[in-house]
């Protein structure tokens, strides 16, 4: 296919078969996305060296936003680039956590081909960072049977390096054990595990390439992280780690956050207290101590406008977002009411053994609506371009107001001095 030929409706065409059709023509299509990306000088990366760069203190002020795309993600994606050429952002990363991997229907060839496509549409040129997010280890899997359970993250690891993430989150923070009477007792298996990945990852990231690996210590929504857990984990993790593998460039805390937000009777989400003062000291220590890039902020897209401007001013290294998107697809005058309608009954009818006891109607479609990205996944792809580019102009607005906010604009030449190509 030559330069010329490329026209929006063939990109168009190509994303579709990249997420929809069988097995040898989705092959056939991602293939040729990466191969018209490369010429049009997009590049997979890891932000490994923009990281390190904070750690130094090269630069500062700024947070990385990592934004989760659980459905039509071609077009998220094109609203996504469509904010970062306005707004002159160079860093920032689309990621997918191993669960929503499962419940929208996305491998990760399909989910970097998808972006890669959006990014072609829309004239973007550059580093494109790609990341697992949350590859989180399974409590009670691995209480039963560990090996299995690791041996299941790695595969998947391999899967997704081989696509193109080169930028991966290792959760453990699950197996951490507050029953423990020390904190190096209680973070000791989230050393284990998460330094033996990052061995595993190091073993095979592409030649002359090295992954970003993150970490976490505290798993969101449960008590706050504090310093003292910090040092503890990375005490343990350098330990397990050795003097001569590069170990992780920044750290996942818990401040108050719950993936997706608390949901009140009425559907609505209640008000969360982020404590920035911890978040501050975490991030401070992260860099000064260990060279990351600082803390890692999860469950924040539900979060009310006048907090984001805090990340930057605290030091947080990065924020993760996804639950917001889904809200403004959902909640768009766009998205056409009657597969809402569809939607919201297949929802009651197939997951109604998830519904927890005292639980409102508003409250159980709010927490499993991200299941109809995949059950829904082909009905999405099919809602008319006029309705599609309704919900692209309204997400492409929050991109904008979340980029300024986290004070990510004019960043390409950023990325550009420390990035490596």
């Amino acid at each position: 296919m030559s330069k010329e030929s490329v026209t929006p409706d063939k990109i168009d065409a190509l994303a579709r078969d990249a997420a929809l059709a069988d097995a040898k023509a989705k092959e056939k299509a991602q293939q040729t996305i990466r191969e018209l990306a490369s010429r049009q000088g997009i590049f997979l990366s890891s932000i490994q060296g923009l990281y390190e760069a904070a750690g130094k203190g090269l630069y500062s002020g700024i947070t990385v936003p990592a934004i989760n795309i659980r459905g039509i993600t071609y077009h998220v994606a094109r609203a996504v680039f469509r904010a970062a050429l306005k707004n002159e952002v160079g860093a920032f990363i689309f990621e997918i956590a191993r669960s929503e991997m499962g419940y929208t229907g996305q491998r990760p060839s399909e989910y970097v081909a998808c972006v890669q496509a959006a990014a072609i549409r829309e004239g973007f040129e550059g580093a494109v960072f790609l990341q697992g997010d949350h590859y989180q280890v399974n409590h009670n899997k691995y209480s039963t049977e560990p090996e299995n359970e690791l041996n299941a993250i790695k595969e998947l690891i391999r899967e997704s390096v081989a696509a193109g993430f080169l930028n991966i989150d290792i959760d453990a923070s699950t197996i951490v054990d507050l029953s423990k009477k020390t904190l190096d007792e209680q973070q000791e298996k989230n050393c284990l595990v998460t330094a033996e990945m990052t061995k595993f990852i190091r073993s095979i990231e592409p030649k002359g390439v090295t992954i970003s690996v993150g970490g976490e210590i505290g798993e969101v929504g449960k008590r706050n992280s504090t310093v003292e857990d910090l040092s503890a984990f990375m005490g343990g993790y350098l330990k397990r780690l050795g003097p001569n593998v590069k170990g992780i460039s920044k750290i996942s805390v818990q401040t108050g956050t719950t993936h997706g937000g608390v949901v009140l009777p009425d559907g609505s989400i209640a008000n969360v207290e982020i404590d920035f003062k911890t978040l501050k000291e975490l991030s401070k220590l992260a860099r000064e101590e260990y060279g990351l890039c600082g803390a890692v902020q999860h469950g924040a897209s539900t979060l009310p406008d006048e907090a984001f401007h805090h990340f930057p001013q605290v030091g947080t290294g990065e924020v993760h977002l996804a639950t917001g998107f889904q809200n403004i697809i959902y909640e768009s005058k766009y998205f056409p009411r009657e597969l809402m309608d569809r939607i919201n009954k297949q929802l009651s009818d197939k997951y109604v053994n998830e519904r927890k006891q005292g639980e409102t109607e508003e409250q159980f479609l709010y927490k499993t609506r991200k299941r109809a990205f995949g059950d829904f996944k082909t009905e999405m792809w099919n809602i008319p371009e006029s309705n599609l580019k309704g919900i692209r102009d309204e997400l492409e607005g929050r991109f904008s107001l979340l980029f300024q906010k986290l004070n990510v604009v004019e960043t390409k030449d950023l990325v550009r001095k420390f990035v490596v190509k």
